[in-house]
């Protein structure tokens, strides 16, 4: 069965952890764009504030911890109890963890995972319940760390690995069905949002992102995309590519750059820890903020995610590139 999506001005859009970072930039953009929005996360005041930030209007908000079934239940029936459905499904919510695995208890993880990934097992099993019937998109966060683990945040990075495990047997199970539903990993690099912040930290210092760090809202770009173009996965940032691309071919290469370089990459030096705790058992500030603080450079688009969205830009930037090539060749012989 064809896979036909509709332009977001006609969507109805579930997005959960949409009052920070990735889900309230892509809940903005997608508000700009005419959908309608379906937005949970687990502070109904933090809900409060989006929806009036986006001015209440085509705007459902639903308190839900997406760890507990019951609760993405309550996502689903309330998408059809305010629009009759939905169209495109985001499991976006997500917390974070540095330190070393050894320093990390049994609890904490547990918790991790009922979040990263029970969360969007749940929201995923629910939402193909409505969109095996009438058809559309369901877009999971991973992460590059799903290709390639880093130090210091080993079980964040196996949570994502799991949720790309997950996502693309779900993807072949549907399309055996021949279900009409797109199933999207979206696995965004280092991303400034405030995740750092509300990640459980079991450092002495701030933990921060490590280079090359990119803006939220190329992230949010990715995810619009994929709610209206049928795609397996999509790379945001091409360092996360570049990243992903030495580890299968050369594992052994990205193992040695990781213990050189990982750990210090990831920590502020010269800072003390704020909230160790972090929003991995309650949710905690900042409060509905898009952006975080990166100490670092942060890049506000990526060639490289706008080419793979965009097929006749990456034919430019081919062209221009074998052009470059053809000319240094050229004026060398001469």
């Amino acid at each position: 069965m064809s896979i036909k999506l509709k332009p977001l001005d006609q969507q109805i859009i579930v997005i959960t952890g949409a009052t920070s970072g990735i889900g309230l930039a892509t809940a903005q953009a997608a508000a700009k764009a005419g959908a309608r929005l379906v937005l949970a996360a687990r502070s109904q005041a933090d809900l409060d504030t989006v929806a009036r930030q986006l001015g209440n209007h085509n705007v459902a908000t639903v308190a839900a911890d997406v760890a507990d079934p019951a609760a993405v239940r309550r996502i689903h029936d309330a998408a059809h109890a305010h629009f009759g459905g939905f169209d495109t499904w985001v499991n976006n919510a997500g917390v974070g963890m540095w330190g070393k695995l050894e320093q990390g208890n049994l609890e904490d993880f547990k918790r991790l995972y009922d979040t990263n990934f029970w969360g969007i097992v749940n929201g995923s099993l629910e939402a193909i319940k409505h969109l095996k019937k009438h058809g559309g998109a369901l877009i999971n966060l991973g992460s590059v760390v799903s290709d390639v683990s880093v130090p210091i945040q080993g079980m964040y990075a196996s949570s994502k690995h799991a949720v790309k495990g997950f996502t693309d047997a779900l993807r072949i199970e549907l399309a055996d069905e021949k279900a009409p539903v797109s199933v999207t990993l979206i696995k965004p690099a280092a991303i400034n949002t405030p995740f750092p912040e509300h990640a459980r930290n079991y450092l002495p210092e701030k933990p921060k992102l490590p280079q090359p760090v990119y803006a939220p809202e190329e992230v949010a770009n990715a995810i619009l995309h994929a709610a209206t173009t049928p795609m397996r996965d999509i790379f945001v940032g091409g360092g996360g590519k570049v990243m992903s691309s030495i580890n299968k071919y050369i594992p052994g290469v990205m193992d040695w750059m990781e213990a050189k370089t990982g750990v210090a990459q990831q920590k502020q030096d010269g800072t003390r820890a704020v909230d160790p705790a972090g929003s991995l058992h309650r949710p905690n500030g900042p409060h509905a903020q898009v952006s975080g603080h990166n100490p670092g450079h942060v890049m506000q688009t990526s060639l490289y995610t706008r080419a793979r969205l965009n097929p006749l830009l990456a034919g430019v930037i081919a062209a221009a590139s074998l052009g470059a090539t053809i000319a240094l060749l050229t004026g060398k012989k001469q």
